[in-house]
This record gives C-alpha cells, sequence and structure tokens, in this order.
C-alpha cells in the first residue's frame, strides 16, 4: 500500500506519518512549499506522479478568526483546494480521507452531534470545511470524512502547549467554561486514521478522544498533569472573550459510529493529555 499524506508540516500530518513508519507502510508526506493545493492541475500531476492507494488529506487552513477577513485564502484552500485532491484521487481510483471539524455545526444545545445530523456553520472557517466535505462526497465513493475537535500534538502550537508555556511565567490563567468538547491527541488520532485507510468502511466519522471538558477544565487539568502549582486558573465565560469568528459552544461529537464499524475509539482525553505532557518533557 502506498500512501500520499498531505500537511506534513502540521500538528497530525506529522503524527500521521509517524504512525505509517511504525507500521511499514510506504508513504509521501507533502507540505505546502512542494504541494500547491490551489493548483489543481499541479495537484494531479504530483497525484498521478506517485499513484497512491490512499491520501490522508491533513493540510488545510485553519486560522479561525484570520478566515473571517482571509474568505478568499481560505477558501482555496479548504473548498477547492480540497476539491481538486479529490479529483486527483478520482484519477488514479484512491482512497481519500479528509480531515474537517466539529465548527460545521452550529454548536447549539448539549447533544453529542451525530455524523449524519445538518450542517450550520457557525463561522467562515467551519463554512468552508463544510464545503470541503462537499467536495469530496460530490468527486468521490471511496472517502472518509473524519471530523474531529481540540487537536494537540507534538509537531505544531496548540493550547496545551500554551497552557504549559504561559503557566510557567503567570500566576493566573482564564479559560472559558461554556465551550464544550473533546481533546484530541494526533498520536492516537493518526493511528485511527492508517487503520481506516487500510478498510473500504467508507463514510463520515466522527474521532476525538473520548469525554468531554471545558477549555477551563482541561487548563486545570494540563497544569496539574505537568505538576504546575504556582499558577491558577479562572473561569470566565464566552461573551467575556470575544473574538473574530463565533466558537461553538456545544462541539459534543458522538463517535458510535467508530464502534458500529469496528473502529477502536481512542482513549480519555486525560489519558492522552498526560501522554502527551510526558512526550513532551522527553523531546
Amino acid at each position: 500500500m502506498k500512501v500520499l499524506v498531505t500537511g506534513v508540516t502540521g500538528q497530525l500530518g506529522f503524527d500521521v506519518c509517524r504512525r505509517l513508519e511504525e507500521l511499514k507502510i510506504e508513504y509521501k508526506g507533502v507540505g505546502h512549499r512542494d504541494f500547491d493545493l490551489t493548483d489543481g492541475d499541479k495537484v494531479t500531476a504530483a497525484v498521478e506522479a506517485y499513484r497512491p492507494d490512499a491520501v490522508i488529506h491533513c493540510a488545510a487552513y485553519t486560522a479561525v478568526d484570520k478566515a473571517e477577513t482571509e474568505k478568499d485564502t481560505a477558501r482555496a484552500v479548504n473548498v477547492t483546494g480540497t476539491e481538486n485532491v479529490a479529483k486527483a484521487c478520482r484519477a488514479v481510483d484512491a482512497k481519500l480521507l479528509y480531515i474537517s471539524t466539529d465548527y460545521v455545526f452550529d454548536g447549539t444545545g448539549a447533544k453529542e452531534w451525530r455524523p449524519e445530523d445538518r450542517r450550520c456553520p457557525c463561522n467562515y472557517y467551519g463554512l468552508t470545511k463544510a464545503r470541503g466535505e462537499d467536495a469530496v462526497q460530490a468527486n468521490l465513493g471511496k472517502y472518509f470524512i473524519v471530523r474531529v475537535t481540540w487537536v494537540f500534538g507534538v509537531n505544531g502550537n496548540n493550547i496545551i502547549k500554551t497552557v504549559l508555556r504561559l503557566g510557567r511565567e503567570r500566576e493566573v490563567l482564564r479559560f472559558v467554561t461554556d465551550q464544550i468538547a473533546s481533546p484530541t491527541y494526533t498520536r492516537d488520532l493518526a493511528a485511527l486514521l492508517c487503520d481506516m485507510i487500510q478498510t473500504e468502511r467508507y463514510g463520515v466519522y466522527h474521532a476525538t478522544n473520548e469525554g468531554f471538558c471545558s477549555s477551563y477544565e482541561l487548563a486545570k487539568e494540563t497544569l496539574a498533569a505537568a505538576g504546575i502549582t504556582t499558577c491558577r486558573v479562572e473561569p470566565i465565560l464566552t461573551r467575556d472573550y470575544p473574538t473574530p469568528a463565533v466558537r461553538p459552544l456545544n462541539s459534543r461529537l458522538c463517535k458510535e459510529k467508530l464502534t458500529e464499524n469496528g473502529f477502536t475509539r481512542l482513549p480519555p482525553w486525560q489519558d492522552a493529555l498526560g501522554r502527551f505532557v510526558k512526550e513532551l518533557n522527553e523531546r
């Protein structure tokens, strides 16, 4: 099996490549410097030259707040770029695994969002990811769409690293209590994705570490896991911390479809956090 991984310089792409190496699966990782998603001809040429059996499409425009003003760029990467990858996969009969987001939902209520629930993005970034999903489904039958939340890994910036850095510099941190989701460790997620592409159990999935929390609870747990006792975390509400892009309050994703299709669900987020902090300390 040959796998092409986009977004290799990002958190998830990095760990997907690490996992493929562990599995001894042949792969090629590409970043934005050598794989311009917005150029359809170049994408097709690159995919046809490598002729992968599967593409794991991790690359994306993820600057959520900037997307509100950089709409053309966000759309070019997340919509046109994804459509280009999907068409290239169709040309070589390759499977496509597309990484999407909880931001395709509006974040209302308190129920767990199911993969088949109606999408209603609450910000422009979410809209572009939803349109990326549409592009995949319009061009391919052999696809996996995997929605994730609050991703963290060793290769890049994330909320965990921010909490650890600020927790060592400050006496007080403030995080919101009314945004609920699941932290997702890219090491765990990558293992699932690499298992997934070796099957033909296509469809739309939700995949996060088990359990839900607020960013306030996550920050407290992060400081505890790192043994940082000189900083405390204070709760605030989303309205106390306005941002250019609206954030969903409820990002609880239902993962039952993973179980129904024979995939192993990810460990609890607290377990993942502990392993991540240990990995950072060992680097």
